[in-house]
């Protein structure tokens, strides 16, 4: 069980991550080392495990607030009632890291291109907390933002941003054919979204080296890998209906140092899903 800590605690913690979110969204630098040092100094007899476990835990709140949260802490959903409310009058009364997130989620995002290996772009998707048993959907749906606007699903509507992840993912798609010697099925290639609407549960009609058919819908974010995304019941269909040939790309930190995990098969069975909205968190 989480080891209790005072209200003066939580909110010296709370305070200390809301400065560093506030710098990530503003593209500033910072020291997440330097805070934690800083914290321990003044929470007498906190280590650093212990700091870093909480700022883990307010990641989480913000998550289910639909804001965004610092890339590095992952979320930790075992938290105090304490922190939770502590963390929701923070994004009431911050009106600078408000404004940041609101500027974050509404940029336009430019095409981006880039040079660095598929190694290094294309990685494994992160764990979360163990979970028992087999990925469930929630029986009810996901309470409203505290703050009214979900930032996280503002994001996801960011047509720019969307549309430049598609274009990223065309590139390295051509690129991984090239790679594995299947130039021919790299020219055939589809950004069906364009080609046919955005309404066949998927964006990119593209191929494994031997010739079956892979079926790519492309989740573009700015923050961090373990951000929600929004899926769309055709989605979550046709997943289901063709689940060896579908694919999910998760595209994360795009505007900094984009990065792709690849969720194969059915959303239902990779996925936590709100059945009114299909919020999508990692299982």
């Amino acid at each position: 069980m989480a080891e209790d800590w005072s209200q003066a605690e939580v909110a010296a913690t709370v305070a200390d991550y809301f400065a560093m979110l506030g710098h990530e969204l503003r593209g500033e630098p910072f020291s997440k080392r330097e805070h934690n040092r800083r914290l321990q100094e003044l929470l007498n007899g906190r280590s650093a495990g212990a700091i870093e476990f909480k700022h883990q835990n307010i990641s989480a709140v913000l998550i289910e607030e639909g804001f965004p949260y610092i890339d590095g802490y992952k979320p930790r959903a075992n938290y105090q009632d304490r922190l939770r409310t502590e963390v929701i009058l923070r994004l009431s009364m911050d009106a600078p890291v408000v404004a940041a997130a609101e500027t974050a989620v509404m940029a336009v995002a430019s095409v981006t291109t880039s040079r660095r290996d598929l190694e290094d772009i294309l990685v494994p998707p992160p764990v979360r907390e163990p979970r028992a048993g087999r990925t469930y959907e929630r029986p009810v749906p996901v309470p409203a933002p505290r703050l009214g606007i979900n930032f996280l699903e503002r994001e996801a509507r960011n047509t720019s941003l969307g549309e430049a992840g598609e274009q990223f993912v065309l590139e390295i798609e051509h690129r991984r054919l090239w790679e594995a010697g299947a130039k021919h099925l790299a020219e055939r290639i589809e950004h069906v979204a364009k080609t046919k609407g955005d309404g066949l549960g998927y964006d990119i009609a593209s191929f494994d080296p031997d010739g079956s058919e892979r079926l790519i819908e492309v989740k573009t974010t700015t923050f961090g890998a373990m951000t929600p995304f929004f899926a769309t019941a055709r989605e979550v269909a046709v997943s289901n209906d063709q689940p060896h040939q579908y694919r999910l790309y998760r595209l994360f930190k795009f505007r900094t140092e984009p990065k792709v995990f690849v969720l194969p098969g059915s959303l239902r069975q990779s996925c936590v899903l709100d059945p009114v909205q299909f919020r999508a968190t990692l299982a």
